[in-house]
């Protein structure tokens, strides 16, 4: 009777965790940038902890889908998608983006919420990014903040999406990148209102340069818990074969 009570109990906490896993849509796993083995076109990347559940479907390992600053420091001529970086506010969105080897504010938005997401997704689409890297508000110390959580929140739903169409979602600590992106705007001679309307985008900005020039080091790349949309992401989307980073044209009115 004792034997059949333990069992019993055993398979109920079994049935609570799994039901708490189930509760996640996506999962964040942070990585380092390794040293590349066998190709010259791949680097290891390899998990270094988990920010909710280990899933059990969850990748652990995406080597065969390193990030655009990784595979950029690896190949200068690698053909692939452009980098949207994403500053993401409690009224307004910066967005800037890595066309070759330069990183552009490209605009300021005002929306919120499903409207927002449906954006940045059209951005994407227009501009031809494979990967949103979204900023991570940190404390001076390195611990997350309350905004932190409205963040991956917004960055788990993302995720998903752009998942359908093999683009994948980061996020990226952005600390002090405001404030760095107000000297900038101060040293190019913007007027104080250029620098209030143009400085989230600016952020984004600052926060793109650090991604490449850190190769996405500590970066977290969010995962949708599905199989079939990790599938998605491994494929990748689809590579323009017009892609030429030496003859880039330069659009922006920003």
């Amino acid at each position: 009777m004792e034997r059949t009570t333990v069992i019993l109990f055993v398979f109920f906490l079994l049935s609570v965790a799994m039901c708490s896993l189930h509760s996640f849509s996506s999962v964040a796993i942070s990585f380092r940038t390794q040293k590349y083995v066998n190709t010259s076109l791949v680097h290891r990347l390899s998990p270094i902890g988990y920010r909710n559940y280990p899933l059990p479907w969850a990748v652990t390992s995406i080597d065969e889908i390193p990030p655009n600053a990784v595979r950029r420091k690896i190949d200068r001529n690698w053909r692939g998608g452009f980098s949207l970086g994403v500053d993401l506010g409690l009224s307004r969105t910066g967005i800037a983006i890595s066309k070759g080897y330069t990183v552009k504010p490209l605009t300021v938005l005002k929306s919120r919420g499903q409207k927002l997401e449906t954006r940045l997704l059209e951005i994407a689409e227009e501009e031809e990014a494979d990967e949103f890297i979204i900023g991570l508000p940190r404390s001076s110390d390195g611990k997350e903040t309350i905004q932190s959580n409205k963040i991956r929140s917004v960055a788990g739903r993302l995720a998903i999406q752009a998942a359908e169409r093999g683009w994948r979602v980061y996020v990226f600590d952005e600390h002090g990148t405001t404030s760095e992106a107000s000297d900038r705007m101060i040293v190019m001679g913007l007027s104080k209102s250029e620098r209030q309307n143009r400085s989230d985008a600016y952020a984004a900005v600052i926060l793109l340069e650090r991604y490449f020039s850190t190769q996405g080091l500590g970066i977290e790349i969010i995962l949708p818990k599905s199989l079939e949309l990790q599938a998605k992401i491994k494929n990748g989307a689809p590579v323009d074969p017009d892609f030429n980073p030496e003859n880039l044209e330069e659009y922006y009115t920003f």
